[in-house]
């Protein structure tokens, strides 16, 4: 549910900025620079800066893409007080401010906490969206009442799903839970959030809850995955993500009586327990090569990609292969929902895509459905960690080494 949302939000962007998807998915004219990463080397003057940061809000891709390029390839020094300033320039196009706030987030500078703090008050949600996403992966007790309290009044499509990643980030951390009075109290919250509100919202809910291994919210998100409707799929992987016996006999019990379309869902996340991997990985894959090549089972394609990405995400590097195995040589729709779980196994774990990628003798064409699924992607701060997170890889690795070689394929074809 959630990754349609954010396909669908991408042609809201691109419809915004004049483009349609296509035209928004092109490469550009030139050649791009081969300048990778943030080197000592970098040459980017003042005025080259200070132009591409207002290109951000262009209307034609090619320069907006191009110009963030020049900006990540900037002197940390002169590029962050730059950024900052546009971000605090209310009179500023709101677009180039929320560009500018989410490549900022890519230099990991310490004046970038004090910025999204300010930002958590501001009022376009766009901007308060990445606030509240920088959050989740920098924890801070003291900001945690503020969090709860945004939460009773925060009603953007765009802002609670990152604000709830929040919230649950924090209640995953003893230590930081304890600024809400006492960590029951925060998780009490969490277990409301998971029972009530708009599906939409619910399902980022009990998602994140999953990946934080929230045990207490457990018996919760089991009653919602008895229950047939839009949430049994994101209710049924969260129990295999937090594991545990009594997940386990009820994904047990539901696979015996559960509809087609569940089985997938349900396979990943029984191996997720533990229990009778091979297998259950087994059945993902020949279900995603039968349902690939044979039309009409669409929704068995995106149930077993997402379930080949879960296990990817939790370690499995060959669960990776297959989805690159399979979704190279396919075609839309089901490429789109294969690229799609990649993109997905690429901001969740960057680091085990990397390792992926190293192994494969059709890395071009690999990176190929990556920037598939970045076209499609809507997750603007997580896609610029994953960018950060590769540029570091690429400047730690040997020269010559197949690290170094699978992250500069990924930085020129997905153009960052």
């Amino acid at each position: 549910m959630l990754m349609l949302l954010r396909a669908i939000a991408i042609v809201w962007l691109a419809v915004l900025h004049g483009q349609t998807p296509i035209a928004a998915s092109q490469s550009t004219g030139g050649a791009p620079p081969r300048n990778l990463g943030s080197a000592p080397s970098d040459n980017v003057l003042p005025a080259q800066l200070k132009a591409s940061i207002q290109q951000l809000g262009s209307f034609d891709f090619p320069i907006r893409m191009q110009a963030a390029r020049t900006v990540r390839r900037a002197d940390p020094a002169v590029a962050v007080p730059a950024l900052i300033d546009t971000v605090s320039d209310t009179r500023a196009d709101w677009y180039v401010r929320f560009r500018a706030l989410v490549l900022l987030s890519g230099f990991n500078h310490p004046r970038t906490r004090d910025v999204m703090l300010t930002m958590l008050q501001e009022k376009n949600d766009r901007l308060r969206g990445v606030a509240y996403a920088w959050f989740e992966h920098h924890r801070d007790p003291a900001l945690l009442r503020r969090l709860l309290a945004a939460e009773a009044r925060e009603e953007s499509e765009f802002v609670r799903p990152a604000l709830t990643r929040a919230l649950a980030a924090h209640a995953s951390d003893p230590s930081t839970a304890k600024a809400a009075g006492s960590p029951a109290d925060l998780q009490k919250t969490m277990i409301r959030l998971v029972m009530s509100g708009q599906d939409i919202f619910r399902a980022a809910v009990i998602e994140v809850l999953g990946e934080y291994r929230a045990a207490y919210a457990l018996d919760s998100i089991m009653a919602v995955a008895k229950l047939d409707g839009p949430l049994q799929d994101d209710a049924t992987l969260a129990i295999g993500r937090i594991g545990g016996k009594r997940g386990h006999a009820l994904l047990a019990d539901l696979q015996r009586t559960a509809s087609r379309a569940l089985q997938p869902t349900l396979a990943a996340s029984i191996c997720l327990t533990g229990s009778n991997c091979a297998s259950h990985q087994n059945y993902l894959l020949e279900t995603l090569n039968f349902a690939s090549r044979n039309p009409g089972y669409q929704e068995l394609v995106r149930a077993a990609a997402r379930g080949l990405a879960a296990l990817a995400i939790s370690g499995h590097q060959d669960a990776a292969a297959t989805l690159f195995d399979v979704g190279i040589p396919s075609r839309d729709p089901e490429r789109a929902a294969i690229a799609l779980a990649l993109g997905n196994l690429a901001l969740r774990n960057s680091a085990l895509l990397l390792q992926a990628l190293e192994s494969r003798s059709d890395l071009k064409d690999a990176t190929e459905l990556l920037r598939d699924a970045f076209d499609m992607l809507d997750e603007d701060l997580e896609e610029e960690r994953f960018f950060a997170a590769v540029r570091r890889a690429y400047w730690a690795a040997p020269p010559q080494s197949a690290t170094r070689a699978a992250a500069e394929t990924l930085i020129q074809r997905l153009e960052f």
